[in-house]
């Protein structure tokens, strides 16, 4: 941590600059518009009232108005397939009676507050969330980061770092509620700040330790901390008259141990059952997930992810001791079926294994508490496989995060990449889709599979700039089999969700279309070399393609229908809006889902024809 930040306190906001502050509630502003507006919260209407005149291209000049105060906002828009908004930055005004006024963001959301259903619980949080983004906004528009072009090379951790936007839907996306403005300069993925993490000794009476098979604790420990900081931290034990063997070495978060374990946790701190044995050496820098480290001193080191008492985007951002106890069995199941699977295999297709895991139980206690509490998610820790070894033979990784990447002059990522590629855009994504969708749509289909397939939780391979290999994590907490009646063992039965059958099929339209696929066209189509027609052509080659080399699956593919005319909308910011604490349930996940109407597939069109005429698959080619 940067100790000058406390001694010159201004610094800490030095980011927050009238200008900065400016361009960042106009751009958040706008995805607020673009995204309120995709789930049906907002209706924006033509200037002219009973017509929206558009251009050749599809713009159109637009207006929204609040529901009271003579406030509304002016725009120039061109809307997409999936509804989806691409507003015009420069041409976002706000007017008051008429006259213009400034762009504020907590104030587009005091004004919308009843449309956009928010209750007088919630408001003053989602207000402090919406700040804090802005906050993060503002620092990611500052010059001081590397521009799209700058990129195209860029290594892995440096790509990491550089992303300006956080999950492309949310639009409170970087709440974050928790941390200091000194915090942030420390621990948020955009600081790039080396940190080292905290080692704690933890009663194994209290504690448990889960690994992979062929993985035990003392090898993990040799692995991630070397024999002489392990033999260093065992003397520390003994120097307070502890016997080491009776106790589990794991990291912590640096804020989780000042913040929360050290009051939270007092008792057992005084009680000997938790020692805090000071700083690790190597240093480590925080991923897009924010409770992921990368270990820069050591890349081959495994990823480090602690749990972390801060709200972000709809959750408090724990571990479970309970969930980690069966997180390496779970990671080990996946990864034996994936890498037996020769359509997996022949796609490049693989998962970083969660290997390892530490979790503390107050059993005393917690045993009272609610089941959702935040209070039973604050002591675990797990390690994952390190990707570095796919960055071997001239190939490179980036997260899958980088292709909806848009730097602070709004010049994209993607399209550069492509060009240096040297491939055409439509060849390249048939390559990209090849190695992220296809595999997606085999799990799908072949074992009710399936995954948080979003940029961030995606690594991918590149060679040449093309992508090779989709490299999935985040695996235990975010995978589900969609069938309750399958066989699996008992120590990975939890991933086995009962899902309504008519909203299994929404793990690919909305998770791949509509979260991820939607965007990248719009930057395509924007930016690129295509139009969108041409690029959900190519998105439903991918699927006939799939669908032709495995007829086994034709029962399942008439049943989960990916040419169906329309799917229904599941809407995030209305989970978000709804419960900023617990959006979903992670054992039914389903439950608490949130709709609003249909959306048009826009791979329809595309639907194979029956061997006896093949027109509209002649249009595919």
């Amino acid at each position: 941590m940067d100790s000058s930040l406390a001694t010159d306190p201004a610094r800490a906001a030095a980011h927050l600059t009238p200008a900065l502050w400016a361009r960042a509630n106009r751009w958040l502003i706008r995805k607020a518009i673009a995204e309120f507006s995709h789930e049906r919260l907002l209706a924006p209407e033509g200037l002219n009232v009973e017509t929206t005149a558009v251009d050749a291209e599809g713009h159109g000049d637009y207006r929204l108005a609040a529901p009271e105060g003579g406030v509304e906002y002016r725009f120039r828009a061109r809307r997409l397939a999936l509804d989806h908004w691409v507003i015009d930055l420069d041409s976002l005004e706000k007017r008051v009676d008429g006259a213009p006024a400034e762009l504020d963001a907590q104030r587009f959301i005091l004004e919308f507050r009843r449309p956009l259903g928010i209750g007088d619980e919630m408001l003053p949080v989602y207000l402090e969330e919406v700040a804090s983004t802005l906050f993060a906004g503002a620092y990611k528009l500052a010059g001081t980061r590397p521009d799209a072009d700058g990129l195209v090379d860029a290594d892995f951790q440096t790509l990491e770092a550089a992303m300006t936007e956080g999950h492309p839907v949310f639009v409170a996306n970087n709440g974050r509620l928790g941390f200091d403005a000194v915090d942030y300069h420390a621990y948020a993925p955009e600081a790039a700040a080396p940190v080292t993490l905290v080692w704690l000794a933890v009663h194994r009476e209290d504690a448990h330790f889960s690994a992979i098979e062929g993985l035990d604790y003392a090898a993990l420990l040799r692995d991630e901390l070397g024999e002489a900081t392990l033999a260093d931290f065992h003397r520390r034990l003994e120097a307070r008259g502890l016997e080491p063997a009776d106790y589990l070495l794991m990291p912590a978060h640096p804020w989780q141990w000042f913040h929360k374990l050290a009051i939270t946790f007092a008792a057992e701190v005084a009680q000997g059952r938790i020692v805090c044995l000071g700083y690790g050496h190597d240093q480590y820098r925080a991923q897009q997930s924010i409770r992921t480290w990368f270990n820069v001193s050591q890349p081959s080191r495994r990823y480090v992810k602690t749990a972390l008492s801060i709200l972000n985007m709809g959750f408090m951002r724990g571990l479970s001791p309970h969930y980690m106890r069966a997180t390496p069995a779970i990671n080990d199941w996946i990864k034996a079926l994936v890498d037996a699977d020769p359509e997996l295999a022949a796609q490049g297709f693989t998962v970083l294994r969660e290997e390892a895991a530490i979790g503390f139980r107050r059993d005393a206690i917690e045993p009272a508490f609610d089941r959702y509490s935040a209070y039973k998610k604050m002591l675990a820790c797990l390690w994952r496989e390190s990707p570095v070894r796919y960055q071997q033979d001239g190939r490179r990784l980036m997260t899958m995060a980088a292709l909806l990447h848009v730097d602070a002059e709004e010049r994209a990522l993607l399209p550069r990449l492509i060009q240096a590629s040297g491939l055409a855009t439509g060849d390249w994504l048939d390559r990209y889709l090849r190695v992220y969708f296809r595999p997606l749509l085999h799990c799908f289909y072949a074992y009710d599979l399936v995954f948080m397939p979003h940029g961030e939780n995606l690594i991918l391979q590149l060679e040449d700039g093309v992508p090779v290999r989709a490299i999935m994590k985040d695996i235990a907490e975010e995978i589900g089999i969609m069938n309750t009646e399958v066989e699996l063992p008992e120590a990975v039965s939890r991933i086995a969700v009962e899902v309504p059958e008519p909203l299994k099929v929404l793990s690919i339209f909305t998770d791949v279309f509509d979260c991820f696929l939607r965007f990248m066209a719009a930057i395509l189509v924007e930016q690129g070399e295509i139009d969108e027609q041409t690029f959900w052509a190519r998105v439903a080659r991918c699927v006939v393609d799939y669908q032709q080399d495995h007829p086994e699956f034709a029962e399942k593919f008439a049943r989960h229908d990916l040419f169906a005319p329309e799917f229904t909308l599941s809407c995030l910011n209305r989970l978000q809006l709804n419960d900023h604490q617990q959006m979903i349930d992670l054992a039914d996940p389903a439950k608490n889902l949130q709709f609003a109407g249909t959306l048009v597939n826009p791979i329809a069109a595309y639907r194979p024809a029956p061997v006896a005429s093949r027109s509209n698959e002649d249009a595919l080619a």
